[in-house]
């Protein structure tokens, strides 16, 4: 074991939150790049995009939870999250290696259809992230201590992952995609496999008497509720992920722009507004929410951030017709983004066993990748919406019914007084 591990240092909690870091930087890789680069490149319609994007949910629903659940049992390659992690990191990064190699890829397969060879693509690289990013989150569950240690290792990874999120989307802005994706294939590879491999892990997870209590009182009403809030959170952060595009090769490129430079500036436009929101997202949880969670609880904290990012929504929707209209409201938007990847995992967590981690995370993810799955419905509403601003009603509309349904959710005792546990979710 790593000296820096055996004193849990600043420098191992930087370590052990890379491999997170490596399976984020992909998440933000397909985020930016894939609907411009099916858009702009290969010339999918909108539906199209939203059948592609259909399949990273599939993938999440199968790779999350029995991952999860496989590597809370299993052992080899000296480790039980290693050998996941590892795979999942060298899949991911080939994965986005073939993102704008999809025609040749179809060649080689000899399938005339892009459709069906982006669809495998999407599916390889977001089976990848989902085989990867459960593990390294239980990871740092398993090489820390309860309490305040195990909520610094969600610290560290939420700000070092949120760090390089936000330089992935500043690279596909002021450079471009491309250049994003060549950095993301030699990171993915680096972050992956390199602290994998120098990270010890514990042979035996053996659950401590408060987990013990936490894992036999757990209240199942109070987790249908949080997962179905979570849920509608999630539709709407889905569909604006997926179909921004539309909205603002609509309502914000320059009219009368080639389609060259139409592709240009939205793919700009794109990456900037991730960036602003995801600046948001990973400064906010450790500086504001934190003390807002001590003062007013978890719960009605994310209640009202998600409330807000509804606000910011409706807002889009009516408002912005400029780059810079859209980017002060993604800034409003990243308010509710702080929120939702960190406070549901933290609310969630008190109630589980640390011997079956990886199981219930899995089992939170599927409040995520349901609801992803279930936007391909606003692509075949918008494909025939003569204003594309729908996406962000809709979506507007499913943070509101969210926010209401957290108020449902109750506090534990000790969500008061504690500062959020940070995880990012997908």
């Amino acid at each position: 074991m790593l000296d820096m591990q055996r004193r849990l240092s600043k420098p191992f909690y930087a370590l052990a939150s890379l491999p997170a870091t490596a399976m984020g930087f992909a998440l933000c890789i397909q985020i930016s790049a894939l609907s411009w680069l099916l858009s702009t490149k290969y010339h999918l319609d909108i539906h199209e995009i939203g059948i592609v994007w259909a399949a990273g949910p599939l993938a999440g629903i199968l790779g999350q939870v029995i991952i999860g659940f496989i590597s809370d049992k299993t052992w080899f390659w000296g480790g039980r999250r290693r050998p996941f992690i590892l795979v999942g990191g060298v899949l991911a990064a080939l994965s986005v290696f073939l993102l704008p190699r999809i025609e040749v890829v179809a060649d080689l397969l000899g399938v005339g259809n892009l459709l069906v060879v982006a669809v495998i693509i999407a599916l390889t690289l977001d089976l990848s992230i989902n085989v990867g990013f459960n593990p390294t989150r239980s990871l740092i569950a398993d090489v820390t201590p309860d309490g305040d240690a195990r909520t610094r290792g969600y610290t560290w990874m939420q700000t070092i992952s949120g760090f390089w999120g936000v330089m992935a989307y500043l690279i596909g802005a002021f450079i471009d995609n491309y250049t994003l994706i060549s950095v993301g294939v030699f990171l993915v590879l680096v972050f992956s496999i390199l602290p994998t491999l120098l990270i010890e892990e514990p042979r035996a997870l053996l659950p401590s008497s408060q987990d013990a209590v936490a894992a036999t009182s757990t209240d199942w009403g109070q987790l249908w509720r949080l997962w179905a809030a979570h849920a509608f959170t999630w539709f709407g952060v889905q569909a604006m992920f997926v179909y921004i595009i539309s909205f603002i090769q609509q309502h914000v490129v320059t009219p009368g722009a080639s389609v060259e430079e139409a592709a240009a500036q939205s793919g700009h436009v794109i990456a900037i507004s991730f960036a602003i929101m995801n600046v948001v997202g990973f400064l906010l949880p450790a500086l504001v929410l934190a003390p807002l969670v001590t003062r007013f609880g978890r719960v009605r904290t994310q209640a009202a951030c998600i409330a807000i990012m509804a606000l910011a929504y409706f807002a889009i929707a009516l408002f912005a017709r400029t780059p810079a209209a859209l980017y002060l409201l993604m800034a409003m938007v990243g308010i509710g983004w702080a929120a939702v990847v960190s406070l549901p995992f933290a609310i969630m967590s008190e109630k589980v066993d640390k011997s079956r981690m990886g199981y219930f995370m899995g089992l939170f993810n599927l409040s995520v990748v349901l609801p992803q799955l279930a936007t391909t419905v606003v692509g075949f509403a918008l494909n025939t919406a003569l204003d594309k601003s729908l996406l962000f009603f809709i979506c507007g509309g499913c943070l509101a019914v969210s926010s209401v349904l957290w108020l449902l959710v109750r506090d534990s005792k000790t969500a008061q007084g504690g500062a959020p546990v940070l995880a990012a979710s997908h």
